[in-house]
Order: C-alpha cells, then sequence, then structure tokens
C-alpha cells in the first residue's frame, strides 16, 4: 500500500513537473521590494542600510529548465558614513548619503520543478541621483556605474515571485582618488507580479 502511495506520489509530481517544463511562457511582471545596502570601505559605517526598490521585469524561456530574466529597477539607499569620512576626505557636515540607481540584472534562471527557480547572473547599476552635500567643490564622489554580481532563489506561486538575492560590487567606487577602495554589497528582497 505504501509502495503504491509513493509510486502515485511521484508520478503526479513528475507530471506536473513536465507540464510546466511544456508550458513555460514569455511573462513581463512588475515587481517591489526592500535593499538592504552597504559599501565597504573605513569611511562607512559596517553596518547594512535599508532602502526600496520598484521596477519590471520578463522572463524568456530557453528550453524546458533554463530561462533569461532580464529586470529594469529603481533603487534607493541611504549609506551612513563614519567619523573616519571627514578625516579622509575633507567633506563637511556629511553624514548620511542618498544613492539612486537604475539596476539592470541579466539573471539566468534555472528551474528544477515549477515553484522554485535558481537565479544567477551579473548587474549594472546606473547612478542617477547623489546627495548634494556630496558636490562640494564640484567632486564627484561616486563613480557612475556599479558593476556586480547577483545570485539568489525566486519562489513561483501561479503569477506571483517571491525573491531573495545577494549581490555583490565587483568595481571600485570611489572616484575621488585612491587612498581606498569601495564597494558594494546589498540583499534585496520582494514580491513581483506576471501580468
Amino acid at each position: 500500500m505504501k509502495i503504491k502511495l509513493l509510486l502515485s506520489a511521484t508520478l503526479l509530481i513528475l507530471s506536473a513537473t513536465n507540464s510546466f517544463a511544456q508550458k513555460q511562457k514569455f511573462y513581463v511582471g512588475i515587481k517591489a521590494g526592500a535593499d538592504m545596502n552597504k559599501i565597504d570601505g573605513r569611511s562607512f559605517n559596517d553596518q547594512f542600510s535599508f532602502g526600496y526598490q520598484v521596477g519590471a521585469f520578463a522572463t524568456i524561456p530557453l528550453g524546458k529548465k533554463f530561462g533569461i530574466q532580464p529586470e529594469v529597477i529603481f533603487s534607493q539607499v541611504n549609506i551612513d558614513t563614519s567619523s573616519k569620512f571627514s578625516e579622509v576626505y575633507q567633506f563637511n557636515q556629511l553624514s548620511q548619503v542618498k544613492l539612486q540607481y537604475l539596476k539592470i540584472p541579466l539573471l539566468l534562471n534555472f528551474s528544477p520543478n515549477p515553484f522554485v527557480s535558481f537565479q544567477l547572473g551579473p548587474q549594472f547599476g546606473i547612478l542617477i541621483d547623489e546627495n548634494t552635500n556630496l558636490l562640494n567643490n564640484g567632486s564627484n564622489a561616486f563613480s557612475k556605474g556599479d558593476f556586480s554580481m547577483v545570485g539568489g532563489l525566486q519562489l513561483n506561486i501561479s503569477k506571483l515571485r517571491i525573491y531573495g538575492r545577494y549581490g555583490v560590487g565587483l568595481n571600485n567606487l570611489n572616484d575621488i582618488d585612491t587612498k581606498e577602495k569601495w564597494k558594494n554589497q546589498n540583499f534585496q528582497f520582494g514580491i513581483g507580479f506576471a501580468l
């Protein structure tokens, strides 16, 4: 009896997975969530700051289990500087840096079953706004681009998408000088809806 029940459950799961693989479609959708950001460098507090993100995504199937998910995300985070920032860079009254990025991840999705997708890929962030306090004497403190690698997990429940990701910056954000390197780290959590 137990063997028949186990065999029936296995066949049901396999048929559901097979029907999912055959029914993968192109989707577009919207998404929103939270960003937890940190910039590594002695001039910044060694803790994550909260922000938000909103954007859109598309899912392009590449076969039964693989697909590509390009996205466009607007993200805003506030980063706290440490007391050493003023000592090193001579900016006055600078305690918090507001960063607004347009992030463009291009993720490879691997879906071993209909409900879970593992995601990995590059992400390019374009800095679209800077805290005006940071522009003393016409200096730009942050480079205009942030290249990162992103990896995470997405749950697919009908048209609902629930995701969590970790991103690590690969390039130096410090455009002032070569005294220290600033690298971005972030966690992204959110929900999306396929239209």
